[in-house]
């Protein structure tokens, strides 16, 4: 890719390290003495949409989209985080509910990856939740416009939305470059990596990073989804 608009580790050191500590909220591993009682448990035949959470021994990541290749579902979530699970993935704090195994990994360069689920038991509807507002059908996928409203959801401050600052943007917030990413004015905070970004129902990407926060205001960063379905033979429905 050759980007247009780039941010680089030395004039952005402390973009990247506002854009790690998110990063980091969102792929801490969770101690087995922890996870018992948290919220977001699941019994067998669990649902997970969008904005979900999925849990390794060493990590936790949180479902952009459902997507599918024929019959086969698939969950798409941050590369940099899938890179910190162990393979097998469950959908709940204690670890009794397996639902998928990781099925391909990009980062750095990308960062993205593929959730297979193995669940049958289990049901991954092709919407994503707005956290206390509801759900939201997501029917396709489209490249991010400047100018273009986006709407994201995060683990930490919820639905918010705002409008495409960038496109093709390059950013090093850790683990080395990533490119082709877009940026908005959306603010995000630790822990709301890895959430879906769309507009109406259409799906554009997952939270990466950010700077700022919802205090004072700034910008989030993500992973466009067009590239990474197309690189895993996946449509979203």
């Amino acid at each position: 890719m050759n980007p247009a608009c780039s941010v680089s580790p030395l004039k952005g050191a402390l973009r990247a390290a506002l854009v790690l500590a998110l990063l980091l909220g969102w792929s801490a591993a969770l101690a087995p003495d922890a996870r018992a009682g948290q919220r977001g448990e699941a019994q067998a035949g669990a649902v997970v949409r969008g904005g979900d959470p999925l849990y390794s021994t060493t990590a936790r990541c949180t479902v952009g989209f459902n997507a599918r290749s024929g019959a086969t579902l698939y969950a798409l979530v941050s590369g940099r985080c899938a890179q910190d699970g162990d393979g097998t993935w469950y959908a709940d704090a204690a670890l009794t509910v397996a639902v998928g195994v990781t099925a391909g990994v990009s980062h750095p360069g990308n960062d993205y990856a593929a959730i297979r689920y193995t669940d049958t038991t289990g049901t991954y509807p092709g919407e994503v939740s707005l956290g206390g507002a509801g759900t939201r059908d997501i029917t396709n996928a489209a490249g991010p416009a400047v100018g273009q409203p986006v709407c994201h959801v995060g683990r930490t401050t919820g639905y918010r939305c705002g409008t495409v600052q960038a496109v093709n943007v390059t950013v090093d917030y850790g683990g080395g470059a990533v490119s082709g990413l877009f940026r908005s004015n959306v603010c995000a905070e630790a822990g709301d990596a890895g959430g879906p970004a769309f507009s109406g129902g259409t799906a554009l990407g997952i939270i990466v990073g950010s700077s700022g926060n919802c205090a004072v205001g700034g910008s989030t960063y993500y992973q466009p989804v067009v590239e990474w379905l197309s690189a895993y033979g996946l449509s979203i429905y």
